[in-house]
């Protein structure tokens, strides 16, 4: 009797690396990962809800794997979910440029059992190799729903959601028979619970994970009996088969033509270039600087106005009184938050998305590799040092694709000193702002010596030898506007939500503070730090507040002097943003760290970084003369 397909009430996400998972959760559930067209950037298990079948059911984006049998935390997580049976149904997102290589993760997908969806994402990508690919011969082998999407333009997407509760457990191609034989001995060995999938066998047969007792001498027996017969681990064996009948699939269901050669093969013979790509790197972030210091100037240009009109409307009603000093305050602080911050805040992060979606950030991990290998880290640092630009949280996070511990503490280490979002609105909106774009830029660039110097001497404390980096490179794509606008939105939510009110409230105080002469004491009880830097006391609680948010310090500082930050010198400016640029990240990134590293290494980092920050402004003060 045919009962129907079972009620699905969790859908997992899986697939290789920058297969486009993030893409398509975003545009099934709406805008809630930032999706970069560069591989590893999920790390964590991202969740939502959409409707399938008339049903709402939760969507889970996991992290990109090659194997279920990877090693890094990353495809632990991933694992770790599929195996504890979490999900109802899987949609397992193809790159269909790749199509023979994902097959692999197909076949280990099918010894789970779990009822399956292979979804063939950017169709538009295989058709420019020239590949041709017979959907309906494919679900015939596999006896799974087969579906064509190319997510990035939201194509395919309602037949995605339609095929979900029709999903069924992969037909698994059988392996020879010396390899059926190992798995089937160590399968009855199995607890009963253990036997309905040849998962758990194909585990043991691999050498992975760790077998009962109970279970060490039938493991054995058939690992030992298939590695004299064939000569090899039986892990290669077991995955030299996968590979084999990934490729037969592959050669049954896709035609090979003739791929086109147009703009995209021609651009990365430049930007790639061992030579001529460093060059072009260099004008690119050039051309970046430039842009978001322009867009942002102008946009402070139209709002400053605007917004001190305002607040001499808003302080003439409120009249004098503490409350009126505290409302005033509160005012300021949003009113500051939009004319300093947002106006280059916007066209920073604007412009980063458009940099990651159009896919230059994997080719300037490329170009960086080399740099990575020479101070002894690992290639893949790479990725979270590019993460930082946008926010040191992900980046800390994006260590855990590194394998070695070694890698990780010292790239975590290195990434909180990456210039976020938060520490560039600092840069912009006072050294660009009053000493002028020069003096801007060279200290983004003096932050990128300090870091490779950092890590050069961290590297040699803590000896190990970093392997070469392996990047899978995207192919270029054509940035959309809703997807750049919401990959904005998600980034600048954070200052929206949190950061704002922290500005008003931080104004408040602050105002109360002086309004009732606590000010001095609380500036006097900074003075430890800010005299020896040259630093008028009011720059003091505006540096402590800036741990709550790297933004805050910048505009605490235009509410705490008389006269703004215009009543610094250029060379006060120049100390205070070397500081900030160093000293002790912001409490989300302590927290990252914290669960990351563990506690006592964190501290190490926060002294370490603190610690540095003060000598470079120090010596910023000397050479300045300030």
């Amino acid at each position: 009797m045919n009962r129907g397909p079972a009620r699905i009430r969790r859908v997992a996400l899986v697939g290789q690396p920058n297969a486009g998972k993030s893409t398509l959760f975003n545009a099934i559930v709406g805008y809630r990962a930032v999706a970069s067209n560069f591989p590893g950037t999920t790390v964590e298990a991202l969740r939502g809800r959409t409707s399938v079948g008339g049903e709402q059911v939760e969507v889970v984006d996991l992290p990109g794997t090659y194997s279920l049998l990877g090693g890094d935390v990353a495809e632990r997580v991933t694992r770790g979910f599929l195996i504890a049976g979490e999900a109802d149904a899987i949609v397992q997102v193809v790159d269909s440029s790749l199509l023979g290589r994902s097959l692999e993760l197909t076949l280990e997908l099918a010894e789970l059992g779990v009822p399956t969806v292979l979804c063939l994402n950017m169709m538009d990508e295989a058709e420019h190799k020239g590949i041709q690919i017979d959907r309906g011969r494919l679900a015939a082998l596999l006896d799974v729903p087969v579906v064509a999407t190319v997510a990035s333009r939201g194509q395919g997407l309602v037949d995605l959601l339609a095929a979900i509760p029709e999903a069924r457990p992969v037909r698994r191609p059988p392996y020879t028979g010396d390899v059926e034989r190992a798995l089937s001995q160590i399968q009855e060995a199995l607890p009963p619970r253990e036997r309905s999938t040849v998962h758990r066998a194909a585990q043991l047969l691999s050498g992975v994970g760790t077998a009962d007792p109970a279970l060490r001498e039938p493991v054995a027996q058939a690992r030992r009996a298939l590695a004299e017969g064939r000569g090899e681990d039986p892990a290669v064996i077991l995955a030299d088969e996968r590979h084999a009948q990934a490729m037969r699939l592959f050669e049954a269901v896709a035609t090979v033509g003739t791929a086109r050669v147009g703009w995209r093969e021609r651009a990365d013979d430049l930007l790639m270039h061992p030579v001529v790509g460093y060059p072009l790197l260099v004008l690119m972030l050039l051309g970046l600087f430039a842009s978001v210091y322009w867009a942002g100037s102008a946009l402070e240009g139209l709002l400053s106005p605007l917004l001190e009109a305002a607040s001499a409307e808003i302080g003439s009603a409120l009249g004098p009184g503490s409350l009126a000093a505290v409302l005033r305050g509160a005012w300021d602080g949003l009113a500051a938050g939009v004319a300093i911050v947002l106006p280059y805040l916007i066209p920073f992060l604007f412009l980063l998305a458009l940099l990651e979606d159009v896919g230059y950030m994997p080719r300037v991990g490329f170009l960086l590799d080399g740099l990575m290998h020479k101070v002894g880290l690992h290639g893949k640092s790479v990725i979270p040092f590019l993460l930082g630009y946008g926010c040191t949280v992900p980046a800390v996070l994006a260590t855990r694709i590194l394998d070695d511990e070694r890698d990780r503490i010292l790239t975590a280490a290195l990434a909180v000193m990456i210039p976020c979002a938060g520490r560039t609105i600092v840069v912009m909106g006072l050294v660009a702002r009053y000493v002028g774009p020069l003096a801007a830029l060279l200290l983004y660039l003096g932050n990128v010596v300090v870091i490779a110097l950092a890590g050069w001497a961290l590297t040699r404390l803590v000896p190990g030898e970093g392997p070469g980096l392996i990047l899978e490179i995207p192919p270029y794509r054509t940035p959309r506007l809703p997807n750049l606008l919401g990959k904005t939105w998600l980034r600048l939510k954070g200052f929206v939500v949190l950061a704002w009110p922290l500005l008003a409230a931080s104004s408040a105080l602050l105002a109360l503070a002086e309004a009732l002469g606590w000010a001095g004491g609380l500036n006097l009880g900074v003075r430890f730090l800010t005299w020896p830097l040259g630093l008028p006391p009011e720059t003091g609680v505006p540096l402590v507040l800036g741990i709550l948010r790297k933004e805050l310090s910048l505009v605490m500082l235009e509410e705490a002097l008389v006269g703004g930050v215009a009543a610094l010198t250029h060379a006060q400016m120049i100390v205070f943003t070397v500081f900030v640029l160093f000293y002790v990240p912001c409490l989300a990134t302590v927290g990252a760290l914290g669960r990351e590293l563990g506690w006592r290494r964190t501290g190490l980092v926060v002294l370490a970084t603190t610690g540095l920050g003060l000598v470079l402004a120090l010596l910023a003060r000397a050479a300045l003369g300030a």
